[in-house]
């Protein structure tokens, strides 16, 4: 903590990351100052200087903003710089919001898409600005650990919420920051860093036989800091097969000193769910286990020239049953993915430049995915006696960047090029340049324009997967998009806004489509274009009114995307990416009750296009398409926080409503939970 001498108020401030390889997207390294970024923090201009005497401790930690770097780009650059639009949901968010998952937390960011077959997280897609889960990058400390078998695997974190200091989502296509798969934009989960040693547990149970049991260890000394945690999770499900049981394991080290900064990660899940008409309502009683593994490690000298490489491994192993606890449509697969990043940046007097290239190969093997093996390349499965993997695909992608970045006194200038070619395509490079553009007229206002371009290789499951109900297209050419962004920005010390205008002009764009309704999914590329609009603001009613004021922040956002197809091909049912949201309105408010009792509200409204396939009770489809109805959802916790202890009581869906993210599978309705936190530190 840092002392304030003016006032001798203590200002929180998060440190650690700044300027460190896994901060931030990996790129955005930041000074982040607890209590500020909230689920709209990012999206306000520079503001007046107010002096410090005149100033309580909440507004200090508001009017610190110019020192926090947030922009989108390969190297450090500070908000008030920024032409990115990040979205940054911060540990405050975490503790005040009632959800149960990472995946539950990202549903209050207005531009993400959250679609759930199941409670707690499981089997969840998320997209964003009307892209689908395949086309974000999803990183966890800034290493990439997106799955290139199926986005359906991604977003299974090997961290629990009690791991995480803040989740960062970038909108719009960064090709150029994270390589080709950041298609439609990026999430990073960012790990706590703490530098005091301690131990912790929470326990909670709730509805539908819900227990969540975790602990957390962190022991530094000098140079070195180690954390350590693991967490399981089960229940019974709240709707037909949807059962889960979840562990977890995460391990991360640290090493700083005056020359050099080093990260190193180890991350297990191990998941067994029902997977509810997971690819068709025909088949109710599916069934699947994931196990994934990672390892990581990243560094980042010190000085005026900082080189930053870092390398990672990531194992996914995925059984699948089409009939539980039967051979019917049963799929094994194994996904293993290396990848090498040689990053560098300096400062000049021309700015900021940005250089370097990485590595990453994919490689699968499967029963169901990639290309057949003779009987003499079959390879036994891991733990299966009798069962051999026979198909098997790889391809290697090689990424080279250069970015520089102009700043200038009321205007940043931020652009750059990626060249990347992958052995799947062929041995020529192609380019994907991107420009983004800040100007500042006034300290309150800052408006800002992008023009980005981005590649998405199809995944192994676009490629190959074949079922009674599915079927690949190997001749799938890759996704191809040119992005358009203009906002403006603008904030004072106790109202933030901010709007957003998207054009993303789509080139075979991949979706899973029904040409006929006796006819099976099919993958296919066409040519669409995603349009919209996001508008967000805060109001923080202890600096407009006062700082006993019971009220604490009202955070409202809303989002509408419009998509237009080219082609004339006539589609039954689409599955993906024709099924976006077209409206989705968030609203949030915190408050005080008593002394140190809190409350967290927050209401969601949702309207999807497209429609699913109405199947009757012998789980047949009739042939009728039914309109994805909105709905309205409203959750809320209550919590005493205490700096040894926390207790809390939370309940989703209070007006039990009946909602659907997927055709044919209703959404849990009233779930309530409650649990305690409780923290023990060391000297």
């Amino acid at each position: 903590m840092k002392e304030n001498k003016l006032t001798k108020e203590r200002a929180l401030r998060w440190k650690q990351f700044n300027h460190k390889g896994y901060s931030a997207f990996c790129s955005l390294k930041k000074e982040v100052n607890i209590g500020v970024l909230a689920v709209s923090t990012l999206i306000f201009a520079n503001v007046d200087v107010i002096s410090a005497q005149n100033q309580v401790a909440g507004q200090l930690k508001n009017y610190e903003l110019e020192e926090i770097e947030v922009t989108g780009t390969r190297v450090p650059l500070t908000e008030m710089q920024s032409a990115k639009m990040v979205t940054v949901l911060s540990r405050d968010e975490i503790q005040a919001a009632a959800v149960h998952s990472i995946n539950d937390l990202l549903k209050y960011a207005a531009g993400v898409d959250v679609r759930q077959r199941g409670g707690f997280g499981i089997q969840t897609d998320i997209s964003v600005r009307g892209g689908t889960f395949d086309q974000i990058t999803i990183l966890l400390n800034g290493v990439n650990i997106t799955s290139p078998q199926t986005g359906h695997l991604t977003a299974d974190f090997p961290v629990s919420m009690n791991d995480i200091e803040r989740i960062e989502v970038l909108e719009g296509p960064a090709a150029r920051i994270f390589g080709t798969s950041a298609f439609t934009g990026a999430i990073n989960i960012v790990t706590k860093n703490d530098k005091q040693s301690h131990v912790a547990v929470n326990l909670s149970g709730g509805s539908y036989g819900l227990f969540d049991g975790g602990a957390q260890a962190n022991f530094t000394k000098g140079a070195f800091s180690h954390q350590v945690s693991g967490s399981y999770n089960r229940s019974d499900g709240a709707t037909q097969n949807s059962d889960f049981n979840t562990k977890r394991a995460y391990y991360q080290g640290i090493y700083s000193d005056k020359e050099v900064d080093v990260r190193w990660q180890l991350g297990m899940t191990d998941q067994k769910f029902g997977a509810n008409t997971f690819y068709s309502a025909s088949y109710p009683n599916q069934y699947e286990e994931v196990r994934r593994h990672l390892i990581s490690v990243q560094a980042e000298t010190k000085g005026r020239f900082h080189f930053t490489p870092g390398i990672y491994w990531n194992r996914w192993k995925d059984h699948f049953q089409l009939i539980r606890s039967t051979n019917t449509g049963e799929n094994f697969h194994m996904t293993d993915v290396y990848g090498v990043n040689l990053n560098a940046y300096f400062n000049s007097a021309w700015g900021k430049t940005a250089f370097g290239t990485e590595i990453r190969n994919e490689g699968i093997l499967s029963t169901n995915l990639g290309q057949s093996l003779t009987e003499s390349q079959y390879v036994d499965i891991p733990g299966e006696d009798g069962k051999q993997f026979t198909k098997k695909d790889n391809r290697t992608n090689i990424s080279y960047y250069i970015e520089h970045n102009i700043l200038l006194q009321r205007m940043t200038i931020s652009m750059g090029v990626l060249a990347n070619m992958n052995t799947a395509l062929d041995h020529r490079y192609r380019f994907y340049p991107g420009i983004d553009v800040s100007y500042r007229p006034f300290d309150k206002w800052k408006f800002f324009a992008s023009w980005n371009m981005a590649l998405r290789m199809p995944t192994f499951t676009d490629l190959y997967y074949k079922s009674p109900t599915l079927q690949g297209n190997v001749g799938l050419k890759p996704e191809e998009t040119q992005a358009f962004n203009l906002g403006a920005k603008y904030r004072n010390k106790y109202l933030e806004a901010n709007i957003s205008g998207f054009f993303h002009k789509g080139k075979n764009m991949i979706d899973w489509v029904m040409y006929t309704s006796d006819d099976v999914y099919h993958s296919a590329n066409f040519k669409l274009d995603n349009m919209g609009i996001e508008v967000s603001s805060i109001l923080n009613f202890r600096s407009l009114i006062n700082q006993n004021c019971i009220l604490d922040k009202l955070n409202i956002s809303y989002a509408y995307i419009h998509q237009k197809r080219y082609d004339d091909i006539e589609i039954y049912k689409s599955s993906y990416a024709m099924e976006s949201l077209r409206h989705k309105l968030v609203a949030r408010l915190d408050h005080r009750i008593w002394n140190k009792l809190t409350a967290g509200w927050a209401f969601r409204w949702q309207d999807r296009t497209g429609g699913y396939i109405k199947y009757d009770l012998d789980n047949k489809p009739t042939g009728i398409v039914v309109s994805y109805p909105s709905f309205c959802l409203l959750d809320l916790k209550v919590s005493w926080n205490d700096s040894k202890y926390n207790v809390f009581a939370e309940s989703n869906n209070l007006l039990n409503r009946t909602y659907y993210d997927f055709g044919n599978i209703p959404q849990p309705g009233f779930w309530f939970r409650a649990g305690i936190n409780y923290r023990i530190n060391f000297k």
